[in-house]
Protein backbone atom coordinates (compact mmCIF):
# COMPACT_ATOMS: atom_id res chain seq x y z
CA UNK A 1 0.00 0.00 0.00
CA UNK A 2 1.32 3.44 -0.97
CA UNK A 3 1.49 6.03 1.78
CA UNK A 4 0.18 9.49 0.97
CA UNK A 5 2.85 12.13 1.54
CA UNK A 6 1.64 15.57 2.54
CA UNK A 7 4.22 18.35 2.37
CA UNK A 8 3.03 21.40 4.24
CA UNK A 9 3.10 23.39 7.44
CA UNK A 10 1.49 22.38 10.73
CA UNK A 11 -0.10 25.82 11.08
CA UNK A 12 -1.52 25.85 7.53
CA UNK A 13 -5.27 25.32 7.36
CA UNK A 14 -4.96 23.78 3.87
CA UNK A 15 -2.36 21.29 5.15
CA UNK A 16 -4.59 20.36 8.08
CA UNK A 17 -7.52 19.94 5.66
CA UNK A 18 -5.50 17.47 3.56
CA UNK A 19 -4.43 15.58 6.67
CA UNK A 20 -8.04 15.40 7.87
CA UNK A 21 -9.30 14.35 4.41
CA UNK A 22 -7.01 11.31 4.25
CA UNK A 23 -7.37 10.36 7.92
CA UNK A 24 -11.18 10.36 7.59
CA UNK A 25 -10.75 7.84 4.78
CA UNK A 26 -8.37 5.73 6.90
CA UNK A 27 -5.46 6.27 4.54
CA UNK A 28 -1.88 6.02 5.76
CA UNK A 29 -0.21 9.41 5.54
CA UNK A 30 3.23 10.84 6.12
CA UNK A 31 3.09 14.51 7.03
CA UNK A 32 6.29 16.41 6.30
CA UNK A 33 6.40 19.76 8.08
CA UNK A 34 8.46 21.93 5.76
CA UNK A 35 9.49 24.17 8.67
CA UNK A 36 11.20 21.16 10.25
CA UNK A 37 12.52 19.43 7.14
CA UNK A 38 12.77 20.93 3.64
CA UNK A 39 11.79 18.84 0.64
CA UNK A 40 14.55 16.79 -0.96
CA UNK A 41 15.76 18.26 -4.26
CA UNK A 42 14.47 15.22 -6.19
CA UNK A 43 11.07 15.51 -4.54
CA UNK A 44 10.56 19.19 -5.36
CA UNK A 45 11.87 18.47 -8.88
CA UNK A 46 8.96 16.06 -9.46
CA UNK A 47 6.47 18.78 -8.55
CA UNK A 48 8.29 21.39 -10.67
CA UNK A 49 8.32 19.05 -13.69
CA UNK A 50 4.56 18.50 -13.36
CA UNK A 51 3.36 22.02 -12.41
CA UNK A 52 6.26 24.36 -13.17
CA UNK A 53 7.92 26.43 -10.48
CA UNK A 54 5.45 29.27 -10.99
CA UNK A 55 2.58 26.79 -10.49
CA UNK A 56 3.90 25.94 -7.03
CA UNK A 57 4.08 29.52 -5.79
CA UNK A 58 1.33 31.14 -3.76
CA UNK A 59 1.32 34.43 -5.69
CA UNK A 60 -1.45 35.85 -3.50
CA UNK A 61 0.14 34.82 -0.21
CA UNK A 62 1.29 37.30 2.40
CA UNK A 63 4.89 36.03 2.36
CA UNK A 64 5.13 36.28 -1.44
CA UNK A 65 3.88 39.86 -1.35
CA UNK A 66 5.96 40.89 1.69
CA UNK A 67 9.16 39.58 0.09
CA UNK A 68 8.42 41.66 -3.02
CA UNK A 69 8.51 38.65 -5.32
CA UNK A 70 5.90 40.20 -7.61
CA UNK A 71 8.53 42.72 -8.64
CA UNK A 72 11.75 40.72 -8.46
CA UNK A 73 13.18 38.61 -11.25
CA UNK A 74 14.97 35.70 -9.60
CA UNK A 75 16.66 32.66 -11.08
CA UNK A 76 15.04 29.33 -10.32
CA UNK A 77 17.95 28.48 -7.99
CA UNK A 78 17.46 31.72 -6.02
CA UNK A 79 13.73 31.11 -5.84
CA UNK A 80 14.24 27.54 -4.62
CA UNK A 81 16.58 28.87 -1.94
CA UNK A 82 13.89 31.29 -0.79
CA UNK A 83 11.30 28.49 -0.77
CA UNK A 84 13.59 26.38 1.40
CA UNK A 85 13.92 29.25 3.89
CA UNK A 86 10.23 30.25 3.67
CA UNK A 87 8.06 27.28 2.60
CA UNK A 88 4.93 29.42 3.02
CA UNK A 89 5.82 30.77 -0.44
CA UNK A 90 4.41 27.50 -1.80
CA UNK A 91 0.77 26.89 -2.58
CA UNK A 92 0.32 24.28 0.15
CA UNK A 93 -0.14 21.43 0.64
CA UNK A 94 1.86 19.47 -1.89
CA UNK A 95 0.46 15.94 -1.90
CA UNK A 96 2.04 12.85 -3.43
CA UNK A 97 0.68 9.34 -3.87
CA UNK A 98 3.06 7.28 -5.95
CA UNK A 99 3.28 9.10 -9.29
CA UNK A 100 0.17 11.23 -8.63
CA UNK A 101 0.78 14.77 -7.42
CA UNK A 102 -1.40 17.69 -6.38
CA UNK A 103 -0.82 21.28 -5.31
CA UNK A 104 -3.02 23.22 -2.90
CA UNK A 105 -6.39 22.28 -1.44
CA UNK A 106 -7.66 20.01 -4.23
CA UNK A 107 -10.11 17.40 -2.93
CA UNK A 108 -11.02 16.15 -6.41
CA UNK A 109 -7.37 15.32 -7.04
CA UNK A 110 -7.11 13.67 -3.62
CA UNK A 111 -10.16 11.51 -4.42
CA UNK A 112 -8.51 10.46 -7.70
CA UNK A 113 -5.41 9.48 -5.75
CA UNK A 114 -7.45 7.26 -3.48
CA UNK A 115 -9.27 5.72 -6.44
CA UNK A 116 -5.98 4.95 -8.16
CA UNK A 117 -4.69 3.34 -4.96
CA UNK A 118 -7.78 1.18 -4.72
CA UNK A 119 -8.90 2.67 -1.40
Amino acid sequence: MVTIQIFGLKNSSATRAAERFFKERRTAIQLVDLKQKPMAPGEIKCFIERFGLAGLLDNDGKTYINEGLKYLKLSDADLLGRIERAPELLHLPLVRAGQRLSVGHDESSWKEMLTSLGS
